[in-house]
């Protein structure tokens, strides 16, 4: 029998599997870097920046950075007493909204930390990259196995922010149900233009058809008398003062933001109910960071100024797609120093999207009253 001898060793036969390429090797920086700016949030970007060192080395140079907020707290709350396990307090009702607003957020945010440490280094545990609350402006607590970053520190990673949107789990304001109250404001150094949305009740079915004729003879444009003695002007002076203490207690707290990214070009601050939008643009961050805000003796907020008003009201406003507002108000708001006029309402009725941004419109052509308000 003959015997066949081969030369070919084993490892030629089976030869061991080699590693599959890593495409993402081959992928630029700058394609790389427009992934990370889809990205935007900023938990997300901070669990990419612990891939590898490449991710962790371009993550800061991030141009579009979201920060969904998770958990607000107050002043009256103690942030050694917070736990993953422990809910965050719901909004307050209505009737105790003064007492919350003039005891504004001590901290915004509970969010993952971009800061690691180096691949030389032991890792961190797995809670200690979970960040649930803020506990102070600058510094950090450990509870329960979590730190607790304020957004100054979780931001602080970044070199190259230009558009920035903060997100606050819910509005400040506790309002009833069904009650509607948006806002929107701009600020520089202090309060640039306000405009404020609200209703008294929001209804999807159009109101009965025998009452068509009533609200016709009541609703000639003008505020009816029962507006001053029902309780209605006092409503809204409460939503006009809440919607500006609101808005200037998060101009406040951008402060050391603004103060340290130096790149930024628009900031948003907002809140996933939509209740309320604070804008910045690039000149007006600038202003802020050359001419100090004007701080309220009484609480942690920027001083509201002297202000012009106009308002505008409809008993009932029945929108195109068939949505009733009742006791619908639009309210504009600029400083009495200001050299624009109040009276120009292009910025007004474009100041809300979708229904709202319809109704905005709507209440603009109707009578116009005016109002003004001393400084707080």
């Amino acid at each position: 029998m003959a015997v066949i001898h081969r030369s070919d060793p084993l490892s030629r036969i089976h030869p061991e599997p080699l590693d599959p390429p890593d495409f993402f090797d081959h992928l630029p920086d700058s394609i790389l870097l427009l992934v990370f700016n889809r990205i935007g949030d900023v938990k997300s970007l901070g669990r990419c920046g612990v891939v590898s060192k490449r991710f962790h080395s371009l993550v800061p140079q991030v141009e579009n950075v979201v920060v969904r907020v998770d958990c607000v707290i107050s002043d009256d709350d103690d942030p050694s007493s917070l736990s993953p396990d422990k809910p965050c307090s719901s909004a307050s009702p209505f009737s105790a909204i003064f007492r919350l607003i003039f005891k504004p957020l001590h901290a915004l945010t509970q969010l993952l930390s971009t800061k690691r440490s180096s691949s030389s280094s032991s890792s961190p545990s797995p809670s200690s990259s979970l960040s649930i609350t803020g506990g102070g402006e600058d510094g950090e607590i450990e509870q329960g196995g979590v730190t607790h970053h304020s957004p100054t520190q979780v931001l602080k990673n970044f070199n190259e922010i230009r558009l920035l949107r903060i997100e606050l789990p819910a509005g400040e304001l506790g309002i009833d149900d069904g009650v509607l109250l948006k806002w929107r404001a701009e600020f520089g150094s202090t309060l640039e233009n306000c405009v404020i949305l609200g209703a008294s009740s929001v209804a999807t079915d159009p109101p009965p058809s025998d009452g068509d004729s009533a609200a016709v003879v009541e609703d000639n444009g003008s505020i009816p008398e029962s507006f001053y003695t029902n309780g209605g002007l006092k409503l809204r002076v409460v939503w006009t003062i809440s919607s500006l203490i609101a808005a200037s207690a998060r101009h406040y707290l951008l402060q050391p933001i603004i103060a340290e990214h130096k790149t930024l070009d628009s900031l948003v601050l907002t809140d996933t109910d939509g209740q309320g939008v604070l804008c910045m643009n690039r000149d007006q961050l600038e202003e802020l960071r050359v001419k100090p805000l004007s701080a309220s003796s009484a609480s942690k907020r920027t001083l509201v100024p002297a202000l012009n008003m106009r308002l505008w009201y409809a008993p009932s406003l029945e929108l195109p797609d068939g949505t009733v507002l009742k006791g619908a108000t639009l309210v504009a708001i600029r400083p009495s120093e200001s050299k624009k006029e109040v009276c120009d309402v292009s910025w007004v009725s474009s100041a809300f999207d979708g229904a709202y941004g319809v109704a905005a419109k709507m209440l603009v052509k109707r009578r116009t009253y005016c109002l003004e308000m001393n400084s707080f």
